[in-house]
């Protein structure tokens, strides 16, 4: 499984960036998302970037990715309940419907008119 990792810029080096997460540097490409000015986040798949990304969304990203190690690693017969704080814009959240499955919800309730 590949997982993108949030990191940010710490300095551009030409098409490369020298950026930071969890204190491990590593030199990405960013020809896909362009220059980006230090403290920019961003979406690193395998050495490139591929998303530049809004400080929340970098944090939530951050965060489901600890809840993934913490499962990982979780010798407790109830992991689920330590990681709800990790998940915190999802939970007591009903789920949304993108708006082109929400017009087919309306017109599959419509009844049918008998003859």
């Amino acid at each position: 499984m590949c997982m993108g990792v949030p990191m940010q810029v710490l300095e551009m080096r030409g098409t490369f960036a020298l950026c930071e997460a969890d204190g491990k540097q590593e030199l990405i490409d960013m020809m896909l998302v362009g220059n980006q000015p230090k403290g920019t986040w961003i979406l690193n798949f395998l050495g490139a970037a591929r998303e530049v990304m809004t400080d929340e969304y970098a944090d939530q990203v951050r965060q489901a990715m600890t809840a993934i190690g913490d499962i990982m690693n979780e010798d407790a017969l109830s992991p689920i309940a330590t990681i709800d704080h990790l998940f915190a814009d999802l939970v007591d959240r009903e789920p949304q419907l993108p708006d082109h499955l929400k017009a087919q919800v309306v017109t599959s309730s419509k009844p049918v008119q008998e003859s």
